[in-house]
């Protein structure tokens, strides 16, 4: 009886060992967790700390320079200001000046070209526009009152000089080209716009050309814009040019005003009608059979040429830029070429 209790009160006395043994591991690691938390504590806290400190430090250093340097706070350096610094204040004062000066020459088109002194200098410059088509006019022209040859070289010493002013073909170098290269060289009576190209809707542009490389290539009193529609008595436009030799800044010409064309596909037509007011009226300009504009004014064409605005028409083109400047209007009844009046110096041809 005794004996077969036993087993059982060994197997109760190992498990009661065993649950002492859990107790006292879990006694042991329960201990354990508190220390650790503490110690992740005390890192956590100096951590902390140390952050605190460095940045109270960066402060107070940050304050410091601030009170070092606050009589010598930055500013925004002006042109003038860097000029200053660079030693060159009164260099860039002049050179401001001068760049005022010489944008002023542009404006009012005074700006000479290097070696004009040098040049011959002539009364006028007459361009006659042509076109591709127009040989059989051209040599009507010579044999009339326009000189060739030997008669042409003694009006330029005269101080007169005539050119057929012409573009280049669309097709560059085609048989157009090859026909006018090979009459100039016969005739020696060409100014050829190697920029320009000669075509109907290019034409208001013509002007600009045309005014640009007369006063490039001659210095002269007046440069002259003539239509090939028209017979020009040369005398007669001579004694005129020489009665305003001493006038600056000279747009003359037959001056006229009219209707803008807004309707589309009308002849005349204006894309930029709207431009022109309720009225549609243009401004008063010369009339394109014959313009005439002093040196100062065909400088002025040269020399801003990229940004004046072209119109349907050359006559109106050329009178829109004179509103910007200051022009003499000299409005001449001999000068229209319709006209009945009996001493006028042009004609219908």
């Amino acid at each position: 009886m005794e004996s077969g209790h036993l087993p059982i009160r060994e197997s109760l006395a190992s498990a009661m060992r065993h649950e002492r043994r859990w107790r006292s591991h879990s006694s042991s690691q329960s201990s354990k967790a508190p220390l650790i938390m503490g110690f992740l504590s005390c890192l956590a806290w100096l951590y902390v700390a140390g952050r605190l400190w460095q940045d109270a430090e960066n402060r107070i250093l940050l304050s410091g320079l601030l009170q070092k340097n606050s009589g010598h706070a930055p500013k925004i350096l002006s042109v003038e200001d860097k000029l200053m610094n660079l030693g060159c204040k009164e260099v860039g004062r002049k050179m401001v000046e001068a760049e005022m000066d010489l944008t002023l020459a542009k404006s009012k088109g005074f700006l000479t070209q290097s070696g004009s002194s040098s040049r011959k200098k002539f009364l006028a410059v007459i361009g006659v526009y042509t076109g591709f088509g127009s040989r059989l006019k051209r040599n009507i022209f010579r044999g009339s009152w326009m000189p060739r040859g030997d008669a042409l070289k003694k009006l330029e010493e005269r101080g007169v000089v005539i050119r057929f002013v012409i573009g280049r073909s669309a097709n560059r170098g085609d048989s157009l080209d090859r026909n006018i290269d090979d009459e100039n060289r016969q005739t020696k009576d060409f100014l050829i716009l190697e920029s320009h190209e000669e075509d109907g809707e290019e034409l208001p542009k013509k002007a600009k050309f045309f005014f640009s490389a007369a006063v490039e290539t001659w210095d002269a009193e007046f440069y002259v814009k003539v239509d090939d529609s028209i017979n020009l008595d040369l005398d007669g436009l001579i004694e005129i040019l020489e009665s305003h030799r001493a006038r600056k800044n000279v747009y003359m010409g037959c001056m006229k005003s009219g209707a803008v064309i807004s309707e589309e596909g009308k002849q005349w037509y204006e894309p930029e009608w709207w431009k022109f007011g309720d009225a549609k009226l243009y401004f008063r300009h010369a009339a394109g059979s014959l313009i005439i504009l002093s040196k100062n004014l065909a400088r002025y064409i040269n020399i801003n040429s990229a940004s004046l605005q072209t119109y349907a028409h050359d006559d109106t083109s050329v009178g829109s830029w004179m509103m910007g400047v200051d022009a003499t209007y000299v409005d001449d009844d001999r000068l229209c070429c319709s006209s009945s009046r009996q001493e006028k110096v042009c004609s219908v041809a």
